[in-house]
């Protein structure tokens, strides 16, 4: 269940990928936060230069591995405005990283995107839920009070770039 501090976070993640999108990148942000509440580091897309690798939760997961004990991993929760792409969750589940809550997810992304006549079946790589890349990870989302907000980037997004 999303809770007020979920919310928080959350409302986070969408600031950070506005600052993605006013810097030209995709709109995506993410925060790690420890079990007792702190905000440990924070990201946003960086894909823009070519290298779509720049994932966010994807630094989150490294940093993580080199920043915190297993134990501390495993009670860190990723806060992130999209839905874990396949590579993302996966390198959530290989560095043990617990609980997942996302704003938007994967389905609802695709479904934004082919309303804008993006075409989405382009892409090499598969959009999955994160189940159904890795297991026995607390996962929460979507978020309806704040997709909206996440869908209106990326609407942003997809009409300066056409």
């Amino acid at each position: 269940m999303i809770n007020e501090t979920d919310l928080k976070y959350l409302q986070r993640c969408i600031e950070l990928a506005k600052l993605a999108l006013e810097k030209g990148d995709e709109p995506f942000g993410s925060v790690l936060v420890s079990a007792t509440g702190d905000m440990l580091v924070e990201d946003h897309n960086h894909v823009a230069g070519g290298d779509h690798t720049q994932h966010p939760e994807f630094a989150i997961a490294r940093w993580a591995a080199e920043n915190l004990t297993l134990e501390e991993r495993e009670k860190a929760t990723v806060y992130t405005s999209g839905e874990h792409c396949p590579m993302c969750a996966a390198a959530h589940g290989w560095v043990g990283l617990g609980r997942i809550v996302y704003v938007s997810s994967s389905a609802q992304l695709v479904q934004w995107l082919s309303e804008i006549g993006v075409n989405v079946s382009q892409s090499r790589v598969r959009s999955l839920p994160i189940h159904d890349v890795i297991r026995d990870t607390p996962v929460d989302g979507p978020v309806p009070e704040l997709a909206e907000q996440v869908r209106e980037l990326h609407r942003q997004f997809h009409a300066r770039n056409r």
